[in-house]
């Protein structure tokens, strides 16, 4: 199991590598969110964040594709995350309905009778 684990994580590796650097290639290096530039050693710090979020995704034009600093990534993937297990969708599987009590519906009646 453990080789398959470690063959698992070198795929990976080379994987992104290769898209890594075909995006590098493709978009200036600046992070999609905050605008904030990078060269040099810097450059490690900048990411390729896919917004579908399938890893397998990599068409060759870069479109699913966006470079990300690992702050901004961290953060979209803590969003995405948030989303996916919050939605009430996530939970039933469908939209659920806004909720119809109306917790002040008689209540200008009333101040209107005790003025």
């Amino acid at each position: 199991m453990d080789d398959f684990i470690a063959a698992a994580r070198r795929h990976r590796k080379e994987m992104e590598k290769t898209y890594r650097e075909r995006a590098l290639k493709l978009f200036p290096w600046i992070c999609g969110r905050c605008g904030r530039e990078f060269a040099g050693k810097r450059l490690r710090e900048l990411t390729v964040h896919h917004k579908d979020h399938n890893h397998d995704n990599n068409p060759p034009d870069g479109s699913n594709w966006e470079l990300l600093c690992i702050y901004c990534h961290d953060n979209e993937h803590s969003r995405y995350e948030d989303e996916q297990h919050f939605s009430p969708e996530s939970k039933s599987g469908q939209k659920s309905n806004p909720s119809t009590y109306r917790p002040f519906e008689g209540l200008a009646s009333l101040l209107k009778k005790s003025e």
